[in-house]
């Protein structure tokens, strides 16, 4: 028998306890033994159940707790307890991207250092199996870039503005009823989440720390149909996208709107579903595409862990305290699709000597083109020349081209 401890039993936590409830017969063949869940931890108060438990103590000092799912989410009281279990012999699994990409290296480190496994499959990617491939990938090769859609919530919201016309107002409505947003989303539709998950995926790539504080980040909520409508036209769609790109002095990094173009496979990852596009060096790219968010796809790449750290396959997740240097993002090269108002648009067009660019009748004061690649700094100077001809109003919008 195989005793774990649950620590949070909100979304992911209750998850978890139901897959390994419902599927305990097939769980219980890949373990090798029966998975019995002895705690679960939580703030709330559960009336004559003697599973739950609020001193974490119970179960540091407990020794037929092997395993510990740290599913309370944030860097603060998750670190301390992930760390208080791994110091007192116990394997650690974690969806927690925060906590592994802040304390990811020393967590690492200590778990190596106690012989025990720290496992967190679930913390990139919700139910797609990614990091172990992604893992195994370096063992013989090197990882020039990663690229994903990597956040489920974004991906919802951009599908349902795309594909229905909805606003991003009601589409974020739309995600918080599913559970796919929470009432406070801003570190889904700022991007952040995803952020921190380039961030674990550039660590495991370079074998050091990168400092997710260092991305250039950006989120969601300044899209509107309108961005819609003019990529549409341009033949383009819109996804939030990371990208890391490894370089000898460092790493290019970012976190952002893409405009993608329709027949990219990129254009087809919708809803709440996440992909990841991978390049080494010596082999083709791969692109991995599965279930991004929601509770049980995150609980049962939580619950797989669970068997890996039960029959022993942990697996070599490793990266140092030493930081990659995030590259400054002045120097990223992109196309770029700039829409601006003005008083004639298509004599601006004129102006501008664009090969690709789109004037709507919905939209008789705006323009929108496409920019031959540039860096951020060109950009942003591209952006004052503009100011100058004659007609100008206003930039609306300018986004990058993946």
């Amino acid at each position: 028998m195989i005793k774990i401890a649950i620590l949070g039993y909100g979304v992911v936590g209750s998850g978890v306890a139901e897959v390994l409830q419902r599927n305990q017969t097939q769980i219980a063949k890949k373990a090798g033994k029966n998975i019995e869940v002895k705690y679960v931890l939580d703030i709330r108060d559960f009336e004559g159940d003697t599973t739950f438990v609020k001193d974490f103590a119970i179960i540091e000092n407990d020794p037929e707790v092997s395993i510990v799912i740290e599913s309370i989410g944030g860097e603060t009281v998750a670190y301390d307890y992930a760390r208080r279990a791994l110091l007192a012999g116990k394997a650690v699994c974690t969806p927690n991207k925060a906590l592994m990409a802040r304390h990811g290296a020393e967590l690492l480190a200590l778990a190596k250092k106690q012989n025990v496994p720290l496992l967190f499959e679930a913390s990139v990617g919700g139910g797609i199996p990614l990091l172990r491939p992604f893992n195994d990938a370096l063992t013989t090769d090197e990882i020039e870039t990663v690229s994903g859609i990597l956040n489920g919530t974004c991906n919802y919201i951009l599908t349902e503005m795309s594909v229905k016309g909805t606003s991003y107002a009601d589409a974020l409505k739309s995600a918080q009823e599913l559970g796919y947003a929470e009432a406070d989303p801003t570190a889904d539709v700022g991007g952040f989440d995803a952020c921190r998950k380039l961030s674990i995926l550039l660590s495991l790539a370079t074998g050091k720390q990168a400092d997710y504080e260092e991305i250039l980040t950006e989120g969601i909520e300044k899209i509107s149909t309108a961005d819609f409508d003019f990529a549409h036209a341009l033949d383009f769609t819109l996804k939030h996208i990371v990208t890391g790109r490894i370089c000898e002095n460092g790493a290019k990094a970012i976190a952002a709107p893409f405009l993608v173009e329709l027949g990219h496979p990129m254009a087809t990852v919708s809803d709440a579903f996440n992909a990841a596009w991978i390049k080494p060096k010596f082999t083709d790219s791969v692109m991995l595409y599965g279930s991004g968010a929601g509770k049980y796809p995150t609980a049962s790449a939580v619950v797989s862990n669970i068997v890996d750290a039960a029959v022993g396959r942990y697996g070599d997740f490793f990266w140092t305290d030493e930081e990659v240097k995030i590259l400054p993002s002045a120097d990223y090269v992109f196309r770029r699709v700039i829409r601006i108002s003005c008083e004639n648009p298509g004599e601006f067009l004129k102006a501008v000597k664009s090969e690709k660019s789109a004037l709507l009748p919905q939209y008789p004061g705006c323009a929108a083109w496409l920019t031959s690649p540039q860096t951020e700094a060109e950009a942003g100077a591209l952006l004052q020349e503009l100011a100058k001809i004659p007609g100008y109003k206003a930039t609306e919008q300018v986004l990058r081209v993946f």
